[in-house]
């Protein structure tokens, strides 16, 4: 049982829960997650460990409720038990060894920046974060990011930061300044979107990909992937991979598979609070 130690509202729909999960803590790198069920017969959702605490046993975990089973997990409390957490998956994070490494973040995306800055700024790489949200209220996670290095905040509506998409902040870091590496993670388009700003440039860029996961060890093939026309599997072979090489389009298709069973989930979940 990995029971919840603390959780914490990171803006209106993104909870940062702290879990007791002691093997992983000690073993996890950056870059690589877990797949959580809150109960029997529950969905296994695959989220990134945003950080650790070795000596004391824990996981950090960031989700952004969306549909009904990230709805009830945001909704457990401190005491309240996760019954499944497994893990760690994935590959780690190829890390840059030095240079400058830009880190871009949209929406909760900066959840799985922050620990790879972090890594970063610990082995000495200078780290400039480029994050977005809607609004201000959307930001998340500055703080932790400033102690890494640099942050450039966007907002879409300006009330916060700088007007405007992170990919136009990426870009103008880009042509300004030398860039060794781009890491970059968030809603698909945004990815895309940021490849498409270092391709011409020439630089390393770094995306995470969130496809669909079941089983987490590449037997179902849910997550399947297509790089430079090859298929992979974002839960063994990622889930972060180049970006350049990355089929966008495939992908974007392939997040929409259960979007109607997902819809009926919430709208029945739904139904029962107001019941």
């Amino acid at each position: 049982m990995n029971i919840i130690r603390a959780t914490t509202p990171l803006s209106p729909n993104v909870t940062r829960l702290v879990v007791d999960a002691p093997r992983i803590a000690q073993v996890r790198r950056p870059g690589q997650f877990v797949i959580v069920r809150q109960g029997p017969g529950a969905e296994r959702i695959p989220l990134t460990i945003t950080d650790v605490d070795r000596e004391r046993g824990t996981i950090t975990l960031v989700i952004q409720a969306v549909g009904a089973s990230t709805s009830d997990l945001v909704e457990l409390g401190v005491g309240d038990v996760i019954t499944d957490v497994a893990g760690p998956l994935g590959r780690p994070t190829d890390l840059l060894a030095s240079g400058h490494a830009v880190c871009v973040g949209g929406g909760v995306g900066t959840a799985v920046i922050w620990p790879i800055a972090q890594a970063l700024a610990a082995a000495g790489v200078r780290v400039t974060s480029v994050i977005g949200g809607r609004s201000r209220e959307w930001v998340i996670l500055e703080e932790e990011l400033r102690t890494a290095g640099d942050v450039v905040v966007c907002t879409d509506d300006g009330s916060y930061g700088r007007r405007g998409f992170v990919t136009t902040a990426l870009d103008d870091v880009c042509r300004s300044e030398h860039v060794d590496e781009v890491y970059a993670v968030g809603p698909v388009p945004m990815m895309r979107a940021c490849a498409e700003v270092t391709r011409p440039l020439g630089v390393k860029t770094t995306v995470s990909l969130n496809s669909i996961m079941l089983d987490g060890t590449g037997m179902c093939g849910g997550c399947r992937v297509s790089i430079d026309g090859h298929s992979q599997y974002a839960c063994v072979d990622g889930p972060e991979f180049d970006g350049h090489s990355v089929d966008f389009d495939l992908l974007a298709d392939r997040l929409t598979t259960y979007r109607e069973f997902e819809q009926a989930a919430l709208a029945r979940r739904l139904a029962c609070q107001e019941a």
